[in-house]
């Protein structure tokens, strides 16, 4: 096999970004199988080119002009960057190929700029790609294992990758780090439900968390289980036999069922300094939220109590919600939130909303079926810029008046002052303040009332939301075209639009020939 000239490339960011919370955070935001990849093509005797693109960096030069292989690493809010990307390497005589979330959830979509497009991605679908690397055009070849690796390269291993893109971060700086795959609950709406709960070897994790004490003063771990902990004893016994105390410090997501106040203790003791719980709603997933049948107020009450108990012992707190979901209508679950923030001043709320990524959860197949799911360019589909499911139970507008009032009562200046005070002038406590004030906070607020405006104004964008157009309305193509800046050029015509129920009609022709068969 010849050697090769490969880049791969992370995109954390969809576009060039001045934002101060992305400037702090996003270096923070890597996704490990890039980093995986790149250490697989360098075993195999390949030269390898990583790039970690954080919205900062000048892309275009970033990228090798002299490239055999392009491999991308994309969620699906970049996706529109990624074809844009492959695009202008195809055109320079390089084969590409798109994996991670986009991939998983939009293959067929994704087949048309691409050369490959993998699914799950073990070592061997990495191998065959580099022993064929031939381009295939107009459509791309989709390749995917049978389940997620059972191993990955050590952080020693990845390390050359880690360490400069480490370098980025201004203030905190996370190592990224993964113990398990795959999670034990069924969120519907979730791409990681259908995923057997795996753990990787915790052998291995020692040896990695060793290799970080070696090579930095007092590390800052970023576990990127979908929901650490599962194994709870498991992972402690694995810490404390690796990591002397007071010299490690961790960030997690977890669920509120995993998090009693035995596990904080040990928590605590073991250096974990932030977790990011799932409460989602409140009138479903009890179990996750270890509120077992309560709902409503009652189950933001014991929310709000576990919640505050987890402040005792970790420093930093992010609640999880969903907003639209179908068991909700009325004003009172956004209600019920304010009173949630009310009780819980320290916690940072996180708000997503209901989104339906193709291919990725069962309850795409229902809404897709439904004809609910929306044709918004891929650009917006972050969890918050828009809304691709018609809500069940609320008009586009009635629904927008209630995440405005949400938003407003959260990132009001009297709560995050209530937050700063309960927190303090810590990193915790000025981090929620960033977060309030930057792109996650005014940034959205002013956003939403955006979209609210343009529902009573633009009948474009009206008859867009209600599925009565599929034309994408200009407001929407303004700011790609701003966003994707110099790369706005390359992005391959047709790549604005997508089959939003591709899922269910690959799904119905699947059935179909299971009967003919």
């Amino acid at each position: 096999m010849p050697k090769l000239k490969i880049a791969v490339i992370d995109l954390v960011s969809k576009g060039p970004t001045k934002a101060l919370y992305a400037r702090v955070m996003n270096p923070n935001l890597v996704s490990i199988m890039p980093q995986v990849v790149s250490v697989w093509c360098e075993a195999a005797g390949h030269d390898v080119r990583f790039i970690c693109y954080t919205g900062f960096e000048n892309l275009l030069e970033e990228i090798p002009k002299e490239t055999d292989l392009v491999f991308i690493t994309s969620f699906t809010q970049a996706a529109q960057l990624a074809y844009a990307i492959s695009n202008m390497c195809r055109q320079r005589g390089a084969v590409t190929v798109l994996g991670g979330p986009h991939a998983r959830c939009y293959p067929e979509d994704a087949l048309r700029y691409f050369d490959y497009v993998t699914g799950f991605t073990d070592k061997q679908i990495i191998s065959d790609i580099l022993a064929d690397g031939e381009p295939h055009r107009p459509m791309g070849i989709h390749l995917a294992a049978d389940d997620q690796p059972t191993e990955l390269p050590s952080v020693e291993e990845r390390w050359k990758f880690i360490e400069p893109t480490l370098a980025k971060a201004p203030t905190i700086k996370l190592v990224p780090l993964i113990g398990s795959l795959g999670c034990p609950y069924t969120c519907s709406f979730c791409i990681d439900s259908v995923v057997d709960y795996k753990p990787l070897d915790f052998g291995q994790m020692r040896d990695d968390l060793r290799f970080l004490l070696r090579k930095m003063k007092r590390p800052r771990v970023g576990w990127h289980d979908p929901n650490f902990g599962v194994r709870f004893n498991d992972y402690m016994d694995a810490l404390e036999d690796a990591v002397p105390p007071n010299s490690m410090d961790h960030v997690a997501e977890s669920s509120l069922s995993l998090l009693s106040e035995p596990h904080l203790q040990r928590l605590q003791k073991n250096g974990f300094k932030a977790m990011l719980p799932g409460i989602e709603s409140w009138y479903d997933l009890g179990n996750k939220s270890k509120s077992g049948a309560r709902k409503g107020q009652e189950k933001v009450e014991q929310v709000s109590d576990h919640i505050n108990l987890m402040f005792k012992y970790i420093p930093y707190v992010q609640a999880n919600f969903v907003l639209g979901l179908d068991c909700d209508s009325g004003t009172e679950p956004f209600e019920l939130t304010k009173d949630f923030i009310d009780r819980t001043p320290a916690a940072f709320p996180g708000y997503s909303l209901l989104s339906a990524f193709g291919e990725a959860a069962p309850l795409n197949l229902e809404l897709q079926q439904d004809g609910r799911v929306l044709p918004f360019p891929f650009h917006f589909l972050n969890n918050h810029h828009a809304m691709n499911v018609r809500p069940k139970n609320y008009e586009w507008k009635e629904f927008y008046d209630n995440v405005i009032s949400l938003t407003e009562h959260t990132f009001s200046w009297s709560r995050i002052a209530r937050r700063f005070k309960a927190q303090g002038s810590t990193i915790p406590g000025w981090m929620n303040v960033l977060r309030a004030v930057s792109s996650e906070g005014f940034g959205r607020m002013k956003y939403y009332r955006t979209i609210r405006d343009l529902l009573d104004t633009d009948l474009t964008v009206r008859r867009f939301f209600e599925g009565e157009s599929t034309e994408i309305p200009q407001f929407y193509i303004n700011r790609i075209k701003k966003d994707l800046g110099d790369f706005w050029q390359y992005l391959p015509e047709g790549a604005l639009e997508h089959d939003p129920n591709a899922y269910i009609k690959k799904h119905e022709a699947k059935s179909e020939l299971v009967q003919m068969g």
